[in-house]
């Protein structure tokens, strides 16, 4: 029994390993993607600004703006 169990964990280990290797690539390609951008003239800070309303839900997003734009009427920044 134990030796069934000591391979299940080897091979969940293993699979996490994999994904944590595949992450790592994935994370190398979105950096390189906004690598590309900068080097055509885009912002990559506001472009990582974009993607992460986008992944928002309308309504969500609609709040966080609404509520910035209260922070800064409040602090005079129009």
């Amino acid at each position: 029994m134990a030796e069934a169990t000591d391979d299940r964990l080897r091979l969940l280990i293993e699979r996490v390993e994999r994904l944590e290797e595949e992450k790592k690539g994935i994370a190398d390609d979105i950096r390189d993607v906004y690598a590309e951008s900068k080097a055509v003239g885009y912002d990559p800070k506001i472009m990582r600004q974009v993607v992460r309303l986008r992944k928002m839900k309308p309504d969500d997003r609609s709040e966080q703006e609404t509520i910035l734009e209260t922070y800064k009427a409040a602090l005079g920044m129009g």
